[in-house]
């Protein structure tokens, strides 16, 4: 009897101990100054959070008709990048906003609220990196555009983004997702369509400002502009990381993907701490 109370005693000490040292996921509520309300976004801290002074905060973003959520609900095991790689990730949610300020509706500032107001709002709550050095941003299907757009448009902010099976050319796209609620209508508003897609906005690029990571699986229905976007990289010399293999637009594939974002963006924190 008192050999098995001692073996779960041990074995109960051993699953404390082993749940202490485990990422946290929270749920938190922040407030949009600009869009006057209050959005959720999941937050998960390394198991070495207590210990170190400031880690560097990847910012993860969901696709349409997503939400904060899914990263944490549909992607197994993502807390435990952030243990591995010792960062804070951060899950906004982003509405079907495409993470623009909407030029058409004065109700959709997400590129304010994610690059500014929710950067400061995780600045001010977490022991973070508050420098572009440390921050990164990445994204699946509309949260790919998203990366990429917020990276491009904020490169003080963002020093690495990436982007898994992005719609970075939305124009041959101009009656799905919403864009149109966003952006007025493709025939009414082409400059809009042209101005917010990310494959017009290389331009923007400072040299070597920003590390990027682009992933499309060649099933997917963005692989084409996705390639398109690889192939206008490679025309304007702007160095990147493409990845392409087989796959389709799902959680198959955004489950793998991931993993070399995460990896990506770790290699280049830890290239900008020496």
């Amino acid at each position: 009897m008192g050999q098995i109370l001692k073996f779960i005693f041990i074995l109960s000490f051993f699953i404390v101990f082993q749940n202490s040292n485990a990422a946290v996921i929270d749920t938190v509520s922040t407030y949009s100054p600009s869009m006057k309300k209050n959005i959720k976004a999941v937050v998960i801290t390394p198991d070495n959070y207590a210990t170190v002074q400031a880690l560097p905060v990847v910012y993860l973003l969901h696709g349409y008709s997503g939400n904060y959520s899914d990263w944490v609900s549909k992607a197994k095991g993502v807390e435990k990048l952030a243990d591995q790689y010792g960062i804070i990730i951060v899950c906004p949610d982003g509405n079907n906003s495409w993470y623009w300020d909407s030029p058409v509706d004065s109700n959709y500032k997400y590129e304010t609220y994610v690059s500014k107001e929710l950067v400061n709002w995780i600045d001010g709550k977490y022991k973070t990196i508050k420098d572009r050095k440390g921050r990164g941003i990445t994204g699946l299907s509309m949260g790919g555009h998203g990366g990429l757009y917020l990276a491009i448009k904020h490169q003080d902010v963002f020093g690495v983004a990436g982007s898994m099976s992005g719609g970075v050319d939305i124009r041959p796209f101009p009656n799905n997702w919403d864009m149109a609620l966003r952006l007025g209508r493709y025939a009414d508003r082409p400059e809009n369509w042209d101005k917010y897609t990310v494959i017009n906005m290389l331009h923007l690029l400072r040299p070597n400002s920003l590390s990027l990571l682009i992933d499309c699986g060649t099933e997917d229905f963005f692989y084409k502009v996705n390639e398109n976007l690889h192939q206008e990289l490679l025309y304007r010399n702007i160095p990147h990381d493409y990845i392409t293999r087989p796959g389709a637009h799902n959680w198959n594939y955004w489950q793998n993907a991931i993993q070399y974002q995460v990896l990506f963006m770790s290699n280049f924190f830890k290239s900008q701490s020496k």
